[in-house]
């Protein structure tokens, strides 16, 4: 592997309040998962985000979750799957609306936290995203996680689909993410994390928690901006990958 995208979850503060430091963020990675007023964001963070990432030239994709400020988007919200469609569209078309103002496009989109976990196992909720994402406006690619339903789903609904892994989370044998509330769920090392990711890239296999590894297709690689430490993390990350000779460059273009 060549070259690989470097992508975080950004945007996600909301009103006085701010979650990480984006800023710093944006100076590193390729693409950005800009919080679209459900778990996070609102229209003056987004405005915000979008034109900081525009002066960086880091490509701008639209980050929807259950609408759960107190929780983060990261408690599974029972809703069918038609509701979900609904509320992905409505958040997607939100900042696609403050994009248009801030004189960026949104070029992708990538479910979050508890929404994303569950589309990948659930085809209907993977479905309904992947179909929410089709029928907007601007030929908008899915961010998917590597393996899981929704990238299938989205394949099947004729979407330009991309798969990512995560530096900074470890993986279960069968190619899922470990749940956070389990030890060793979140990683924290920046040298450990790059040394893994750079394995990743040259040889598509993951570690997993426990011992052994997994085989992985994917086009990017997320650092969570939420996480302590996550610019030291992809500072780390960045480094050590164009050391080896891989370029980061965004998957939907710049």
């Amino acid at each position: 592997m060549r070259e690989i995208d470097l992508n975080a979850d950004l945007g996600e503060g909301f009103g006085p309040w701010t979650m990480g430091d984006d800023a710093a963020m944006l100076d590193i990675v390729s693409s950005a998962n800009l919080a679209c007023g459900g778990h996070a964001g609102d229209a003056e963070v987004m405005f915000a985000s979008l034109r900081q990432a525009a002066a960086r030239g880091v490509v701008v994709g639209a980050h929807p979750g259950y609408a759960d400020r107190e929780g983060f988007g990261r408690r599974v919200i029972p809703m069918p799957p038609d509701a979900i469609a609904r509320m992905v569209a409505a958040q997607v078309g939100a900042l696609q609306g403050v994009a248009a103002l801030a004189g960026v496009e949104v070029r992708y989109v990538k479910a979050h936290g508890a929404l994303a976990n569950l589309a990948a196992d659930r085809a209907e909720v993977a479905a309904a995203i992947a179909v929410a994402v089709r029928d907007l406006p601007g030929r908008l690619a899915l961010l998917a996680i590597s393996g899981t339903e929704l990238e299938v789903q989205g394949r099947k609904a004729g979407l330009p689909v991309v798969a990512e892994v995560f530096a900074d989370r470890a993986y279960r044998a069968d190619g899922r993410l470990v749940p956070r509330e389990v030890p060793g769920a979140v990683l924290h090392d920046p040298e450990e994390v790059a040394a893994r990711m750079l394995r990743f890239a040259e040889t598509g296999r993951m570690p997993v928690l426990g011992g052994g590894e997994v085989a992985l297709a994917a086009r990017s690689v997320c650092v969570h901006g939420d996480s302590p430490g996550a610019v030291a993390m992809a500072r780390a990350l960045r480094k050590r990958l164009e050391g080896a000779g891989v370029a980061i460059r965004p998957f939907a273009g710049g």
